[in-house]
């Protein structure tokens, strides 16, 4: 009796075997697959992070740079779009761009005020494209430059569709550039408080309003010369750009000499308002290329 019942025991033990060996089968594939899954995550979210992070690294270097070289004082921008006859497009030329988004995304880095217009014959014929603070918000410079690329694309955004809508309203009959720099200084005044003026004049150089540029090739002296008797406002310590001389919408650009007679006018013209830095070219390159 006692053999049986002691069998019966080993028998019962036997038989539930089988479901004690499921239970830790269930019990490991479980850990396992929670585990798996877990190292899924990380992955994926690292990948994640990875992806988040070095794509704008390139941005922020050179944000980074720009910020390095801002001046004290808040930025004053100020560009113009030149939009008579010889470069008017119904959108912003493809050549300006590159060079309205430096200013863009200087004055954001930098902060400050930011203006951007259109104009053509005279100092009235002008158009407002964009005109606002551009400060980025951020508790720390990271976070701040963090937000600049998004601002230089909504600010573009409304450039462009600015542009679109309001060039057309401009006489394309002639172009008075110089005007642009009275313009500039009025603009300074108005904003008041201690800042440094970016002035950036998109253009193909030719000037047609009380005297005539870009019709014929001059001289150095003879440039020079024409730059002394242009009635220009005092901009010290200002940056001024000129970019575009030369390149026509839809042209061949203008004969090397002229163009070279004309980067020496507008050199001369800036160095006669005070300006701390000059720069007069056909193909600008910002900051980063």
């Amino acid at each position: 009796m006692g053999t049986k019942q002691s069998q019966a025991g080993v028998n019962r033990q036997r038989r539930s075997a089988p479901s004690d060996v499921a239970g830790v089968t269930n019990m490991v594939t479980a850990r396992l697959v929670s585990r798996s899954a877990a190292v899924l995550g990380v992955s994926l979210a690292l990948v994640s992070l990875n992806a988040c992070s070095t794509a704008p690294q390139g941005d922020l270097a050179t944000n980074k740079k720009i910020l390095s070289s801002c001046p004290a004082t808040q930025i004053a921008g100020y560009g113009e779009i030149d939009t008579s006859g010889s470069v008017r497009a119904t959108e912003v030329p493809e050549a300006y761009a590159g060079a309205l988004k430096a200013l863009v995304r200087r004055t954001a880095v930098c902060g400050g005020h930011l203006h951007i217009g259109a104009f053509s014959a005279t100092a009235a014929s002008t158009v407002t494209l964009y005109d606002e603070d551009l400060q980025m918000s951020g508790s720390t410079e990271q976070a701040r430059l963090r937000h600049v690329a998004q601002a230089v694309e909504d600010v573009m955004k409304t450039v462009d569709d600015g542009y679109a809508h309001k060039a057309a309203s401009l006489s394309p009959g002639g172009t008075d550039i110089v005007a642009q720099y009275r313009l500039a200084h009025e603009y300074l005044g108005q904003l008041g408080g201690n800042r440094q003026l970016d002035l950036l004049l998109l253009t193909d150089g030719f000037q047609n309003a009380g005297f005539v540029l870009g019709d014929r090739a001059l001289s150095e002296p003879d440039a020079k010369a024409l730059a002394a008797q242009a009635d220009v406002p005092q901009l010290p310590g200002a940056t001024i750009t000129v970019a575009g001389i030369g390149k026509t919408a839809g042209q061949d650009s203008a004969p090397t000499d002229v163009i070279t007679g004309m980067k020496v006018f507008y050199d001369a013209l800036c160095q006669r308002t005070g300006a701390a830095v000059c720069t007069s070219v056909t193909d600008y390159t910002p900051v980063g290329g």
